[in-house]
């Protein structure tokens, strides 16, 4: 695989090198599928950017996560249609997971997706997604096109029909109405704070394993401002590091995207955010794993660790 000439993290060699490496970070600056706001293309490169400016200490976890290695993709091809970029996604995702690394998708907007899911669902079945997003993306197709980044969770139901939306405060009727239909999993804002989300349950219900996709306008604006269709009301930074932590404690997530931001020459701070989120599910992952098989912290890259064998 061909590597990026700017690291995620700015890290040394040593911690970038492929071989050694336990992640993989794809960059994928595609923005085809957006309805609204544009800049989703520009938002792989500003997160990388911010990304030189964290710090590698996790304080919750006592430990350096970049230690395990991870490498940074050269940027996906994403010169052809929706359903081209969606395919190209898919080769690229089922590379990765055939190495043992483990896959992170940095869009880009929402509707690289359903390409990822299809190349983790090459080698997990069942599998269940778990989407964090302001809005249910359950259209068939939008604008005339199904590959419509409203249209990311009818498409990612063709593959798999375990999926878990949380976060959710925009719909259509139409939406609505199917996801009542069919009793999807699918809980609104209103309903997590108004104390009918139980998501120990939500997650017993999932798969063993999972993919995650956070379209970053789950958050409130006061965390992330740049995405293409924001919403107010959003999941604080707290809330949503609370429940991806239990998600990864309780399920094998194998991938993971982060999508929809807008990179912006005006706001620094919505993609350092989402640098440090990628960093803090990285984190997450290899507490997960290091927990449940008796693993030490890695001082150093040892391989692709973070899958199990």
């Amino acid at each position: 695989m061909i590597g990026n000439t700017n690291c995620f993290l700015d890290l040394d060699p040593i911690f970038t090198d492929y071989e050694t490496s336990a992640v993989v970070l794809l960059p994928v600056p595609y923005e085809g599928g957006v309805s609204a706001g544009k800049g989703a293309a520009g938002a792989p490169d500003a997160v990388i950017e911010a990304s030189r400016l964290l710090e590698l200490y996790d304080e919750v976890l006592d430990t350096e996560p970049y230690r395990a290695g991870i490498f940074t993709a050269a940027p996906l091809p994403v010169s052809g249609s929706g359903a081209e970029v969606a395919q190209e996604v898919r080769r690229a995702v089922s590379e990765i997971l055939g190495s043992g690394r483990f896959p992170v998708v940095l869009g880009g907007d929402h509707s690289i997706t359903p390409g990822a899911v299809r190349g983790v669902a090459e080698h997990h079945s069942p599998l269940g997604v778990i989407q964090l997003d302001a809005h249910a993306d359950l259209r068939s197709e939008y604008e005339g096109s199904s590959q419509s980044h409203a249209c990311v969770m009818a498409r990612v139901r063709e593959v798999t029909s375990h999926t878990l939306q949380v976060g959710i405060r925009s719909m259509s009727v139409e939406e609505a109405r199917l996801a009542a239909r069919e009793n999807l999993a699918l809980f609104t804002m209103h309903g997590i704070r108004a104390g009918v989300f139980d998501s120990a349950k939500a997650l017993q219900a999932l798969p063993r394993d999972v993919y995650i996709t956070v379209d970053v306008d789950v958050f409130d604006w006061s965390v992330i401002s740049s995405t293409g269709t924001p919403e107010p009301g959003g999941m604080q930074w707290d809330e949503a590091l609370r429940f991806l932590s239990e998600v990864f404690s309780t399920k094998n997530v194998v991938g993971f995207d982060v999508v929809e931001l807008s990179s912006s020459e005006s706001d620094r701070n919505s993609p350092f955010a989402v640098a440090k989120l990628i960093y803090k599910m990285l984190g997450f992952k290899l507490a997960s794993e290091i927990a449940r098989r008796n693993l030490s912290w890695p001082v150093s890259p040892a391989g692709p660790i973070l899958m199990e064998p």
